[in-house]
């Protein structure tokens, strides 16, 4: 029995040792660098998913085997730990940073539970759909980060009313006054958006009132001490989470510009089949608008199942307040958006720039008109997402809030100085190196997976695919490139595959768009780790989620993404670009015949 709790305590060692010695026989058998990066992507996947060492520790680990294993310079391995990515993550922390100092998501996460009730469900459907809009013009990096602080303001909104309608409850049967939960909203007059708790007692009563609430107190959750009263508001918060990251990736699909997959297909296609101008941004959006919403609606009932199980009486509800303690909930609600007042100066601020950066990337390349991108056509594709990031961030240290005052011997009150919308010390605090790096690991991992050619090995092996029925080369291809990518970063994956199906479409006589589309869309369904897309690990980071909630969560939607876009490829899409049919534009191979 006691080697048994040995084993338990230091099972996490345990569990590293194991996993380097069981998969040591694949370098060392093979002795190639095929096998030395697939030993290396193994390990790390594989911590990953159990999680004996932290996330962003063990992301750093291809930077110290990939060197050692003689697959790529550690020089080369380090500059993949800091890409234009983590330049973009900076400028979004700026606007989250201000948008969170000053208040901004609470008014606009309390505005929105009054207009959609606080039944979860529906309230869940309502992120899902603003965050879809905004990814799709927006990249998801970016909708994910400024979305989150929202959610995560709405999800303690309601749960603090939830609690204080219970703690009035139950002081009014016990017989005792309680004056509730107050939020200390202003800390020597400066706004912030922590949320303290206070109980005050009353004089002249007993305090079995406090010993009832202390039954409910709040448990921590061990990641972050974000708290939850019940197991009920815990899913609740996991449900809204993947909610935001589901419906940030599932958003990008709709437009060429939402996602860089989709720039990076339509990049390929054109460069290999310049004859073709079937693809634009118009023709993509009829092509994957009803994808997507399906994806959207299918997803959304399969989380909600999930985490809170379905309950229709209360589903029918949209909008209303049903039960007492509903409309106790609302009634709380709205005097919290009451407690904020006017909206003030630095709140105004930070909207105009978060409008300014929404529009900027917008207008940077739309796609269907030119963008301000091509004031710059002496130098193209230098300026991009993050360079607009960068420039509204920086205006966040610029722009005054208020002043700076000083009393001067003579008792008159001067100002010296004034102070910006966000310090480098708040930035420092919202900033998550953490997941900087986790991303910075995928990449490497994904450049070493190039290097080393294991990726081109991979993606040799669907050639004997032309040999199979048309149906089944799709769906193997779009199962393959959705387990994939969730290992390598998405525009690895999808750069390395495009010149690889491509000819396979062409030997076997079938239109490219037949297997390039599914393959493209399925690229973005990288739904089951923290590490699979940026998205992920943003929600992730908040510490109301474990990899096996993103595991079970991400293989229910992963199935409904590669189940729908299969159904679009056989019905709505086919007429769109006459698929049944090898087009002109395509090369000719001689002595070929369809499947």
């Amino acid at each position: 029995m006691k080697f048994f709790s040995y084993i338990l305590v230091y099972r996490r060692f345990l569990l590293v040792v194991f996993t380097l010695l069981v998969l040591l026989p694949l370098p060392l058998i093979l002795r190639n660098k095929e096998a030395e990066c697939a030993y290396i992507l193994f390990v790390v996947a594989t911590f990953w998913l159990t999680e004996p060492l932290p996330l962003s520790v063990t992301a750093l680990l291809p930077a110290l085997m990939l060197p050692m294993f003689g697959i790529m310079p550690s020089k080369k391995v380090a500059s993949a730990y800091f890409k234009d990515f983590h330049l973009l993550l900076i400028g979004v922390i700026c606007l989250a940073t201000s948008i969170e100092k000053w208040n901004l998501h609470k008014r606009i996460a309390l505005r929105m539970v009054m207009m959609v009730g606080v039944n979860p469900a529906w309230l869940a459907l309502g992120f899902m759909s603003c965050t879809a809009f905004l990814s799709m013009w927006l990249s998801n990096t970016s909708t994910t980060a400024m979305v989150m602080p929202i959610m995560e303001a709405v999800a303690q909104q309601i749960i603090s009313a939830e609690a204080e309608v219970e703690a009035t409850q139950m002081t009014y049967i016990s017989g005792s006054t309680n004056y509730g939960l107050e939020t200390d909203e202003n800390v020597n007059g400066h706004e912030t958006s922590e949320r303290k708790e206070k109980t005050k007692p009353v004089p002249g009563y007993s305090n079995d009132a406090g010993k009832i609430s202390s039954k409910m107190e709040l448990e921590k959750n061990s990641g972050t001490g974000n708290k939850y009263r019940t197991k009920k508001d815990h899913m609740m918060c996991k449900l809204m989470c993947l909610c935001v990251a589901y419906s940030s990736t599932i958003g990008g699909l709709t437009t060429i510009t939402g996602t860089s997959t989709n720039l990076i297909f339509a990049e390929h296609f054109n460069m290999r089949y310049p004859d073709c101008h079937c693809i634009n941004f118009g023709s993509w959006f009829l092509m994957s608008f009803p994808a997507a919403i399906i994806i959207l609606l299918l997803s959304w009932i399969w989380l909600q199942w999930l985490f809170l199980g379905f309950n229709f009486k209360e589903m029918a509800q949209c909008g209303k307040t049903g039960t007492a303690k509903q409309k106790a909930c609302a009634e709380v609600i709205k005097q919290e958006y009451q407690k904020l007042g006017p909206i003030k100066y630095q709140e105004i601020v930070t909207s105009v720039l978060f409008i300014v950066m929404a529009l900027l990337w917008f207008t940077r390349d739309p796609g269907f008109v030119s963008g301000w991108s091509v004031l710059f056509s002496e130098y193209p594709g230098f300026a991009t997402d993050s360079t607009v990031a960068l420039l509204v961030g920086l205006l966040f240290f610029l722009i005054p809030a208020k002043r700076l005052t000083k009393t001067i011997p003579t008792g008159e009150t001067v100002a010296f100085d004034y102070s910006p919308l966000i310090t480098w010390k708040e930035f420092q605090s919202f900033m998550p190196w953490d997941i900087a790096i986790l991303v910075g690991g995928g990449f490497a991992l994904a450049d070493g997976c190039e290097e080393s050619g294991l990726s081109k090995w991979i993606g040799n092996k669907l050639t004997p695919l032309g040999s199979l029925p048309v149906w089944l080369i799709i769906l193997i291809s779009s199962l393959l490139v959705t387990s994939l990518t969730e290992v390598a970063s998405n525009p690895a994956t999808i750069t390395l595959l495009l010149p690889i199906l491509s000819p396979l479409a062409e030997a076997i006589q079938v239109n490219p768009l037949y297997i390039l589309l599914p393959s493209t869309l399925c690229t973005s369904f990288a739904f089951l780790l923290p590490v699979a897309n940026p998205p992920n690990a943003i929600v992730f980071s908040y510490g109301h989620l474990k990899v096996t909630d993103m595991v079970k969560a991400g293989l229910g939607v992963n199935i409904v993404g590669v189940a729908v876009v299969m159904l679009g490829m056989f019905t709505w899409i086919v007429p769109m670009f006459d698929l049944h049919t090898y087009p002109s534009w395509a090369p000719a191979v001689s002595n070929e015949t369809m499947p």
